[in-house]
């Protein structure tokens, strides 16, 4: 686990969580707001390690017995609250996890604290089920959700938690944060925070993943025949199989849809523009690609595009059916390049 001075941006949060361990006002329960990768988990578990540390202080020590326990997490005291089904968080769970295991006090240290990911993903059920714990929680107990919108929630839930919302990172600090900490080339470092949209975690995936050279290959390859005008433009099949090939490299559909918006906006950039400087796709073959799409795409072409990208995120996450799904962003798409 890393400590607040490791978390890149939010010191509006981190600040917020510092003053309540130093008045020792701690809420019993949390909202950590934000999109995927934005680094909500990072700061439930530095809050966590902080709240347990034996020093007492405002930072965890790293040091002490409870800090290496929760470094490795098998601290007692830190319960992350796991769901078996992928996209929903069940009555169950929530009775199982929580529910069932609060009313017994921590085994060492003043807080017990739960950690709930995903937990825009509770059904209705789900939350009335935690609503009755934190409604009349034990004075030691923390809760902390982690949701990539609050509005998922019961009002009577989001009423009774303090919620921190979790803002894009710049992306020069993401890429700082990935030249210097992560070791990572310029390049790379360059395009992975475009692409992350102001989420650290999700920059760090792409940079550090093995497969990085290959899934931004099979991404140009894709654009590029999109746009082709010399009769090897793919299908709409060819380009769905294509998409489909991403499982391959275990990345979410919705992150590799992000790579393709990032291309479009390189277009809708160097059109604006003209300039190849400011471009994230830097390839020479790559920036030749973006100009000639530029010159015989619209703005208006592009801005459908770039709505389509969007659309399709949001059906997706909604499991609307993926081939209608990616066949009505395929045609948007090769409709624009005309």
């Amino acid at each position: 686990m890393a400590g607040f001075n490791e978390i890149i941006g939010h010191e509006t949060v981190i600040k917020q969580l510092k003053s309540q361990i130093e008045t020792k006002r701690i809420s019993h329960a949390y909202i950590f707001e934000g999109p995927n990768g934005s680094g909500k988990m990072m700061m439930a578990k530095a809050f966590a390690q902080t709240l347990l540390c034996e020093e007492g202080k405002d930072e965890p020590c790293h040091n002490c017995h409870t800090c290496k326990q929760a470094e490795s997490e098998s601290q007692p005291d830190i319960i992350f609250v796991k769901h078996e089904k992928p996209r929903t968080i069940s009555v169950d769970d929530i009775r199982g996890q929580i529910n069932q295991t609060i009313g017994i006090k921590p085994y060492s240290r003043p807080y017990k604290i739960y950690i709930v990911d995903e937990a825009e993903k509770m059904n209705e059920a789900a939350q009335n089920a935690l609503l009755k714990t934190i409604e009349e929680p034990p004075e030691y107990a923390v809760l902390i959700l982690l949701s990539s919108s609050s509005n998922k929630f019961l009002p009577t839930i989001t009423s009774r938690c303090v919620t921190l919302s979790f803002r894009a990172v710049p992306d020069d600090e993401v890429k700082s944060f990935l030249i210097e900490k992560c070791n990572v080339d310029e390049d790379k470092a360059d395009f992975a925070a475009a692409f992350a949209q102001g989420a650290p975690g999700k920059a760090m995936l792409l940079a550090q993943s093995e497969d990085f050279g290959e899934i931004r290959d099979s991404a140009v390859e894709l654009l590029i025949r999109i746009g082709s005008k010399d009769g090897n433009e793919m299908d709409s099949y060819e380009m769905a199989q294509a998409i489909r090939r991403i499982n391959e490299y275990h990345m979410e559909l919705t992150d590799y849809l992000d790579i393709l918006k990032v291309w479009y906006r390189d277009v809708l950039c160097f059109k604006a523009t003209q300039n190849p400087n400011d471009l994230i796709f830097k390839v020479s073959d790559e920036v030749r690609e973006i100009k000639e799409q530029a010159n015989h795409i619209s703005y208006g072409g592009l801005e459908e595009i770039l709505n389509a990208l969007e659309k399709a995120k949001i059906r997706l996450n909604a499991n609307v059916n993926y081939d209608l799904t990616m066949e009505l962003l395929l045609e948007t798409i090769k409709e624009n390049q005309k």
